[in-house]
């Protein structure tokens, strides 16, 4: 198995498990309130959610979907530490949000490419 494949997998595993966080668990509710985010939280579990199996069906039927929906994410995780370091939280906090963002930038760029040379 590849690294990319590797990086693809934990990336989407992660997701999937903080979608189901986000939607499910009271410490992740008190956290969009800590943030004022709260109207928030439904949409971002579930579209991490989304992205994470995105992520995972990709793989199998499209890097098309693959590249989205790590842009999406990747997206998603530089919001999310925008508004970690906007509420005064440390980089100890932040940094899984900053570094989630970067390899999902880096996958969508990834698999962006590799639609570009199946299509040349």
């Amino acid at each position: 198995m590849s690294t990319i494949i590797i990086l693809t997998y934990l990336s989407a595993i992660s997701f999937i498990f903080y979608g189901i966080n986000c939607l499910v668990k009271p410490k992740m509710k008190s956290e969009f309130i800590r943030f004022g985010l709260q109207k928030w939280r439904t949409l971002t579990g579930t579209l991490q959610l989304i992205g994470g199996f995105g992520l995972v069906i990709g793989l199998y039927v499209s890097p098309l979907l693959t590249a989205l929906s790590a842009l999406g994410l990747g997206i998603l995780m530089f919001m999310g530490f925008g508004v970690r370091i906007s509420v005064g939280d440390n980089m100890l906090l932040s940094f899984p949000a900053l570094i989630f963002g970067f390899l999902n930038i880096f996958l969508s760029f990834y698999y962006s490419t590799t639609i570009y040379a199946l299509n040349n």
